[in-house]
């Protein structure tokens, strides 16, 4: 059984755990559900948006339904299991949507409000439940910011892993990686507000950090895999992978935050262009 038709029956036996029938599994992943059908019999291909919001609204990994597992070695570097977000019990899938609606609701308040102005009042009003439900989920408001933070962690994960499975050439799946990073509107805009409170967090309460460590490590050895690659292939110059990682990863963070504190002049274009320039001249030519 090839690796299409795998990934089809695991998502035929998701489609079947969750509540309700077919039209309203595609409803929620925001598919058709011709299109939805069509996938499943092997007429279609899932895209990669498609495959994120199965693994999103199921609570598995991108890399599971591609690969069998959430370990299995991809082209992107697998999360620390305490990266992971936790789950109210795995082996059935029904019970983990109150939780999970939760999460989304929390999440998508924190990254337009700010953590501090976010009370468990308000995620419980927007998820149309009680206050009382909020806490059986998360006996705290520092496990909501926790679980925010590794919600982002499987964001990064299940997309780099869904647009990057296919790509074998080590300076495309590099350029991929860094737009896939970049602040634009809607989802990956979001992820960036909640980093930015993540930092700040950080930097006031060590608590934090362990959790922390384990987030951005993952992107960090992500970059240096696809470098690492790239000199296997020899489409790369640079000698120092780690070196050449910390750059890039800065780089990043740094004029992220000059996008979306607003700084004059900067601008996801304008951030796109010198991180291309960065990987040409010092990864692509060596520094």
């Amino acid at each position: 059984m090839d690796e299409t038709a795998e990934l089809r029956d695991r998502v035929r036996g998701l489609v079947k755990a969750m509540p309700g029938a077919q039209r309203e599994f595609a409803a929620a992943i925001g598919l058709d559900e011709t299109k939805l059908s069509k996938a499943l019999n092997g007429t279609r291909r899932f895209s990669p948006h498609e495959l994120v919001r199965v693994a999103e609204y199921c609570g598995v990994t991108v890399n599971w339904l591609l690969n069998g597992s959430d370990d299995a070695i991809t082209v992107t570097a697998v999360p620390a299991p305490a990266a992971r977000p936790a789950s109210d019990d795995p082996d059935h899938l029904a019970q983990s949507e109150p939780r999970r609606r939760i999460l989304e609701t929390a999440w998508a308040l924190i990254a337009e409000r700010g953590y501090h102005k976010v009370r468990i009042a308000d995620i419980a009003e927007a998820c149309g439940t009680s206050t009382a439900t909020i806490h059986y989920h998360f006996p705290s408001k520092t496990e909501v910011l926790n679980e925010a933070l590794r919600r982002n962690v499987k964001l990064a994960f299940d997309r780099q892993v869904a647009e990057l499975h296919s790509i074998e050439d080590a300076q495309e799946r590099l350029h991929r990686l860094v737009e896939l990073q970049l602040p634009t509107e809607g989802v990956l805009r979001a992820e960036w507000s909640v980093w930015l409170q993540v930092w700040n967090e950080v930097a006031l309460d060590p608590g934090f950090r362990a959790l922390y460590t384990d987030s951005i490590d993952r992107w960090y050895r992500t970059i240096a895999m696809t470098i690492r690659t790239g000199r296997e292939q020899g489409v790369f110059a640079v000698t120092d992978a780690d070196a050449a990682t910390t750059l890039l990863t800065a780089l990043i963070d740094g004029l992220g935050i000059q996008v979306m504190t607003g700084r004059p002049g900067s601008s996801v274009e304008s951030m796109r262009e010198h991180l291309h320039d960065f990987i040409e001249s010092s990864i692509v030519k060596g520094a």
